[in-house]
């Protein structure tokens, strides 16, 4: 009867043991079903949360194509207004093409066209060649030059007429290499017969007329320019330097020229 009962008992504490275990595996899968649902919910809110952003991407991509497809059309338009309003300004003033240069108008004697008659009696610090040769690349650049000055200064001892000679050599070869507007200026004061030469090609060359000197002739040229036109002026006379600044030309010195030639 003891064993019996030691057995009774065993078997009641076991079955207490089994409920006790029951009831924990249920709190423990009630515990995991509301953390799955809480999951689940989250990560629906997550997705739909993904879907309004994404949509919110989409439309915010679409509104930027259309604000630059509008504004490319504005854009657009606007230029067509100045190209027709250009275009009906040019029908209406009808001007012919440019067949001359405004160099071409100043009153000076060319080689070749002179006569006994026709003869009477800024320096800037720069050195660098470069410099000139960023001044020449400026679009529709004009360089006018004080002859003289130039071959005075870099091969004085020369004879006159090789003094012209050697330096338009140089600017031709210049005028090639840069494509820039070139007018070189004699002072015609000194001559006493006609000047047979040839201007190179791509080089202007000007004798200042009696009673004019150089110097003049090339405050002439470069009054003669329009305003806003790039115009260099080559002459170490200070007074020929500071008048073509005032004008609106910028001056450089007979030097720098000189060691820019050196490198043609």
């Amino acid at each position: 009867q003891r064993k019996l009962r030691s057995a009774l008992s065993d078997v009641k504490r076991g079955e207490a043991a089994l409920r006790k275990a029951t009831s924990e595996l249920d709190s423990v899968r009630s515990a995991a079903a509301v953390r799955q649902a809480t999951a689940e919910g989250e990560a629906r809110r997550l997705r739909a949360r993904l879907a309004e952003t994404e949509s919110a991407l989409e439309a915010s991509r679409r509104a930027a194509r259309e604000g630059r497809s509008v504004e490319d059309m504005r854009v657009r338009l606007l230029l067509d207004t100045v190209l027709d309003a250009a275009q009906g300004l040019r029908r209406e003033l009808a001007l012919p093409p440019a067949s001359m240069r405004p160099a071409d108008a100043v009153d000076a004697v060319e080689p070749g066209k002179m006569t006994p008659k026709d003869i009477a009696t800024r320096a800037l610090s720069e050195m660098d060649p470069a410099l000139l040769d960023q001044l020449l690349a400026l679009p529709q650049a004009h360089l006018v030059v004080d002859g003289y000055n130039v071959t005075k200064t870099g091969y004085p001892t020369m004879p006159l007429e090789k003094q012209r000679l050697r330096l338009l050599g140089g600017l031709a070869v210049l005028a090639a290499q840069t494509g820039a507007e070139m007018t070189c200026v004699f002072d015609g004061a000194e001559l006493a017969a006609p000047v047979l030469l040839a201007p190179p090609r791509g080089v202007r060359v000007l004798f200042s007329k009696p009673g004019v000197t150089a110097d003049e002739l090339i405050r002439q040229l470069v009054r003669a320019e329009p305003p806003g036109r790039p115009v260099v002026v080559v002459s170490t006379d200070r007074e020929v330097a500071d008048g073509v600044a005032k004008a609106g030309a910028r001056p450089v010195s007979s030097a720098l020229l000189l060691k820019r030639l050196a490198r043609t």
